[in-house]
This record gives structure tokens, sequence and C-alpha cells, in this order.
């Protein structure tokens, strides 16, 4: 059997406490060279960002528990097996428990088409079961008039509080995911038959979809290139408490979810998250009769109505 972790005897001896062999979120280790390319092993087969770095978060907290459980080193069903249990023993949800055991499969069925691990081996870990996840999240939106109180809750007459108008038009307007809006540039935005648009973003999953800007978005962002001075590159850039751009990109999509949090805080909203914009623009293009199908609601309305021009009265509530 392949072993995946150090057989540390004396340092297994010395864990008593029962919560320690259930531990999930140890103190965060360096990965031993061994795991190091079992990791990379698995990264190498995988192309989305975010698949890479959820799979490296999984594989590392997979490794880390097994040195602090005193778990076997043998890479089996059993071992996979004993980790979910410990997954479900922590009560985390049911996401959270398959977002773990994934990248362990991934794991199983590299190491078995490089030789690495017996093939039968390999397809049982495979069939360790899932969390079955009953129900449907209900999730979080705002209404109309919700939205339209975050939309001014910044202040207008700042540098940050022109960017920030800007950027919670965008999520609510455009649907934008935060790793989108970070990415756009000036030269992003065009015209396409007398409107202004977002030709063929790439988003998640690598699927590319044309995102109309509704005019009181787009004017929003004018107001914040105007006062920025930014005539090229990324749109959405670092402004320091001087109110001084600091940089030529937002790097950390957290900035993102801060900037709604602190926003949905100062009008009342509570608990607000990027994705609850996102999810606001959803509900409110099927109110006006658009079909969301996973797509932006600009790109899915219905060609009709994104001529006719129904689409872009139903969302005048963002004009400034």
């Amino acid at each position: 059997m392949l072993r995946i972790a150090p057989d540390n005897a004396g340092y297994r001896a010395s864990l008593t406490r029962m919560d320690l062999a259930l531990a999930i979120r140890p103190e965060p280790t360096k990965p031993t060279e061994v795991e190091a390319q079992l990791i990379a092993l698995v990264l190498h087969g995988v192309t989305s960002v975010h698949s890479r770095r959820s799979y490296r978060t999984g594989l590392e907290a997979f490794f880390a528990w097994i040195r602090v459980s005193g778990a076997g080193p043998a890479f089996t069903k059993a071992l996979a097996q004993q980790y979910r249990s410990a997954l479900l023993a922590n009560r985390l949800s049911s996401a959270t428990i398959n977002l773990r055991l994934s990248p362990i499969r991934k794991l199983a069925r590299e190491m078995a088409d490089n030789q690495m691990l017996d093939p039968a081996t390999a397809a049982a870990i495979e069939r360790v079961p899932g969390v079955e996840r009953r129900g449907t999240r209900v999730g979080n939106w705002l209404l109309k008039d919700q939205a339209n109180d975050l939309l001014h809750a910044p202040d207008p007459q700042t540098l940050t509080g022109k960017r920030d108008r800007a950027i919670l038009a965008v999520l609510l307007g455009c649907g934008l995911r935060r790793a989108e809006l970070l990415r756009i540039n000036v030269e992003d935005l065009q015209q396409r038959e007398g409107r202004w648009v977002l030709p063929d973003m790439t988003g998640k999953g690598n699927r590319i979809r044309t995102v109309t800007v509704p005019a009181g978005v787009k004017a929003r962002i004018d107001a914040w290139l105007s006062a920025a001075g930014i005539t090229t590159g990324r749109i959405f850039r670092p402004v320091n408490k001087g109110d001084v751009i600091v940089g030529t990109e937002i790097r950390d999509e957290k900035a993102v979810w801060r900037l709604v949090m602190r926003y949905a805080q100062a009008t009342d909203l509570g608990k607000l998250a990027p994705h609850d914009l996102r999810r606001t623009c959803a509900k409110l293009c099927r109110k006006a009769g658009g079909d969301w199908s996973r797509s932006s609601c600009s790109s899915a309305m219905p060609r009709s109505r994104r001529r006719s021009g129904t689409w872009g009265r139903s969302r005048r509530w963002l004009m400034p």
C-alpha cells in the first residue's frame, strides 16, 4: 500500500483527547514532499482556477487530518470512510462534506492512472458515498426598494463612494460574480445595436456569455472613471483612506464581499453577500419576464424583449 503520510507513532501517542481524533481543522502545517507531489498530481488535472483552489484546500485538510487523527497511513476505502465519519461528527453541512470528499476521489483516480495505486482500491475509494442534501435553500435577495437604498448608500462626493456605487450597480444590474467584476477592463465595455454590453465574458465553467449593461449602471461607471481619470485597463481599482488610487487592480475578491457587507449594515439590511445581489438580479429578471437559466438576465432575455426595450424599462430603478 502507498503511504500518504508519515507514520509517527510517538506523536500520535501524545494525542489523547477524543476531539483531536476527529479534528478537521488542525493547525495549518506545510505539506510534506510526498503530499505536495500528490497535490500537484491532482491539480494538474484540473483547469478551473476555483476548482484548483478548492481541491488544494481539501487535500491539505485531508493530509493534516491524517497526521493529527492517528488514522492509518495506507490510502484505502476504510481511510476515506473514516474521514467522512469525522466530517459528519463535526456537523459540517452536506455541501461542505461533499466538497471535501471530491478531491479525495480525484486523488484516487489520478494515482490509479499513474500506477501509484491499485485500480481496485481506487474504484473502492470512489464508491465512498457523499452526503445527501435534502431540500433547497431559499437564499437571500433584496426587494427593489431595498436594492435602491443599497445603491445610494455610498457617498457620491468621494472617490471611494463613486467607485463603490459603480460596483454595487454592476453587481445588482448585471448579476456578475466577484471575480468577473474585478476582471472588467475599460476596453470590455462596447456597444452592440445601440446598447452597452460586456461581450464574450468567460464565467464559471468557462461559459461564455454577453452581458447587457443598463443605462443606470453605465452612468455610475462613467462617473467613477471620469473622477478617477481611468481610460484603460481595469475599471475597478483600490482606493486608500486618503481617497487616492493606490494600484492598478483589486486582487482580493474578499474586498468586494467586505464592501457589500459594510453598506448592507449601513442600510440596516443585515447580513448580505455579493452573491445575494446576483440572486436579486435574477429575481428581478424573472419578474420582468426573462429566463435566467444559468446566464446573466441580460443575455437570457428574449431577443424580442431586448429589441422592444421592455427589459430596459424594467430596470429604470437603476438610474442615478
